[in-house]
């Protein structure tokens, strides 16, 4: 008999298809939850396309089918994703804009309907727009594309729209500055979801290799010490970024990279640049950041999902990587 504890979670997504949609902001968050469902058993996603039109034309020319009606329910726990669209498609007539407004209405009214409290709306680039005109974003904290954030502003004059953010999670209103994002955000939802082994899996699988945090620099922390092709040390990497918290010590990635912990030591020093600790309190001031950014926890609550024993000892890894105080990060966000 199945054991209740480790039956899958079903989480329901619904991805809904605009006019004129644009093709990334949809392909690539959905083969991020379908190769998610694939990594782990944990927590499905449970994706289903849904549209005021059984099939519209895509930002690149391709026509997209099979769309399901707008539900008129969701269930509790659902996801619900709004892709982005784009103003001109390959091939489209230049008014196409003005004639798909209907269907545009018809998600608005859609939105205003069925989104309450213990469902999510989730928005990949001008998807945020949608939201907008439904009433949805009023009070929260988004973001969406740079060129459509002054419509953003004007759309919802009581939200706190924030630039420049790869993507933003004010509770139930995730949203995204969109195309290459979306995947950066629904990599996010996996990892809290599901796990950060199961996000690092997905990245690998897509060539991302490592997520970024909503306001992230270009170059990632998480990739910080990988510009070497060992593999031992990858495979003691591997370990540390699915699961930083991990109480890890010398003499366990040892056995991961099937290394002695002495040569570990000189492996991590020759080829990645910093220690085996340095490289673990990196990885730990990472997730740190994301949480110091993407969540209201306190810093005490923020050190211990970190992995860091206590307030003091995150504050002296995060001084040494960081000119400033973790308080002054979240307080620049806001």
């Amino acid at each position: 008999m199945t054991d209740p504890a480790q039956r899958t979670r079903e989480i329901p997504v619904f991805m809904v298809v605009p006019p004129r949609a644009l093709l990334l902001d949809i392909a690539g968050p959905m083969e991020v939850l379908r190769k998610a469902n694939a990594e782990q058993a944990a927590v499905r996603f449970s994706l289903t396309y849904v549209g005021p039109s059984p099939s519209v034309g895509s930002s690149v020319g391709l026509g997209l089918a099979g769309i399901a009606p707008l539900p008129q329910r969701l269930p509790d726990g659902a996801l619900v994703v709004i892709s982005g669209a784009a103003d001109q498609p390959v091939g489209a007539a230049p008014d196409c804009r003005m004639e798909d407004a209907p269907l545009e209405a018809a998600i608005v009214a859609w939105l205003a309907s069925v989104i309450r409290p213990g469902v999510r709306l989730v928005s990949i680039c001008s998807g945020a727009l949608l939201a907008a005109r439904a009433g949805l974003l009023e009070g929260y904290e988004c973001t969406t594309h740079f060129a459509t954030i002054t419509e953003l502003v004007r759309l919802a004059p009581t939200a706190r729209v924030r630039e420049n953010r790869l993507y933003v999670d004010d509770g139930e209103r995730l949203t995204s500055a969109g195309i290459t994002a979306g995947v950066d955000l629904m990599l996010y939802i996996v990892a809290r979801e599901a796990g950060h082994a199961a996000a690092l899996a997905v990245a690998r699988y897509l060539v991302v290799y490592l997520r970024r945090g909503g306001a992230d620099p270009q170059l990632s922390p998480w990739l910080e010490g990988r510009n070497h092709i060992h593999p031992a040390i990858h495979r003691a990497q591997d370990a540390v970024a699915a699961d930083p918290a991990r109480d890890w010590s010398v003499e366990a990635l040892a056995r991961i990279a099937v290394t002695s912990p002495r040569n570990l030591s000189r492996l991590f020093n020759d080829h990645a640049g910093m220690s085996v600790t340095d490289y673990v309190n990196r990885m730990r001031v990472a997730l740190a950041r994301e949480l110091v950014i993407g969540s209201r926890l306190d810093l005490e609550h923020v050190a211990e999902r970190a992995g860091f024993a206590s307030t003091r000892q995150f504050r002296r890894a995060w001084s040494r990587l960081h000119d400033g105080p973790p308080s002054r990060m979240r307080a620049g966000l806001s």
